[in-house]
């Protein structure tokens, strides 16, 4: 299989046809083996009984139906695991990202890239609920994870198989997966997309989005920076606040011997307190962390590196 094009189906009756319609012009000249796999995460209306009459007509159409609305993340993440194409391609279900653009992916990734995100440059959305927010995350996670990308957003990308097998999805991690392929070393570019206005149904995105993002962000950048090594991060924050409890200590001392200030009075007795106590908390919390990280890493056989190829390895090797 060459190809899985995954599309997280919600609510979008009036774009299922059209959008197969779509797919099938944009991939028919290629002559590649493909399969579109079509994740229906609860749809109330008439979007699995599309779905299901379409897959009667064509084996390369693969439906997947959940008992309940799990998200977007949810949804992609059972598409990816149930395709079986050697490059995947994910793409919203609402007729705004192109199928003609697939092939354009396709030739980047044939270049040598691991990862080809989607840039809605002319991005046919409002601007002050949609393209402001998304403005400014896509500008905080690029700094954030080192992995500067215009638009996150754009669910239109295209990944080899290999980098999505080690990386688990949850919340709205799915915005983040070139961020976190590249902790393994994947190559990431990116490529201007079309992308049209939507023409049936509403949009199920918003501003109230935007704190979860922001939350989830935090939880990639750990994983990018410190996943094995926590005790680098806490550790770090528990030796600066125990430092500065012994200046504020020493300061309090010194104010009593030479100032005859009262200690009980002073308020630098409860922040020296205040800091060593949570100095140790740090400290302590660090190592907990790096306990988790030996558990999660050792008791599933999990290695801490990602190997590209191998030369010459001997027959024997395990």
């Amino acid at each position: 299989m060459d190809l899985s094009i995954v599309v997280p189906i919600y609510f979008e009756e009036d774009n299922i046809r059209p959008l197969y319609d779509a797919i099938t012009a944009a991939l028919a000249p290629t002559g590649l083996q493909y399969e579109v796999i079509c994740v229906d995460d609860g749809s109330g209306d008439n979007s699995f009984t599309l779905l299901k009459e379409l897959a009667a007509t064509d084996q390369r159409l693969r439906v997947i139906r959940f008992r309940r609305n799990f998200g977007q993340t949810a949804a992609m993440a059972a598409g990816f695991e149930a395709a079986r194409g050697a490059v995947i391609v994910p793409m919203d279900g609402d007729l705004q990202n192109d199928p003609a653009d697939i092939p354009l992916l396709l030739e980047k990734i044939k270049e040598g890239y691991d990862v080809v995100s989607g840039w809605r440059k002319d991005r046919q959305d409002t601007f002050i609920n949609r393209k402001l927010p998304s403005m400014i995350a896509n500008g905080l996670i690029s700094r954030l994870t080192d992995v500067h990308l215009h638009d996150y957003g754009c669910t239109l990308k295209a990944y080899r198989r290999e980098v999505l097998d080690g990386i688990g999805l949850y919340g709205e991690m799915h915005r983040f997966v070139p961020a976190l392929a590249s902790r393994i070393g994947a190559r990431v570019t990116e490529l201007p997309v079309r992308h049209h206005p939507r023409l049936y149904g509403t949009s199920k995105y918003g501003i109230s989005r935007t704190v979860r993002v922001v939350l989830d962000l935090l939880t990639v950048k750990f994983l990018l920076s410190y996943a094995t090594k926590p005790i680098q991060l806490f550790g770090k924050w528990g030796i600066y606040s125990m430092l500065l409890a012994c200046v504020t200590g020493g300061a309090m001392v010194y104010m009593k011997l030479f100032a005859n200030t009262s200690m009980n009075r002073n308020p630098l007795l409860i922040l020296t307190a205040f800091l060593m106590f949570m100095g140790i908390q740090f400290i302590t919390l660090g190592l907990l962390g790096e306990l988790n990280a030996r558990t999660y890493y050792e008791s599933q056989g999990k290695p801490i590196y990602s190997v590209r190829e191998r030369l010459n390895e001997p027959d024997d090797y395990v």
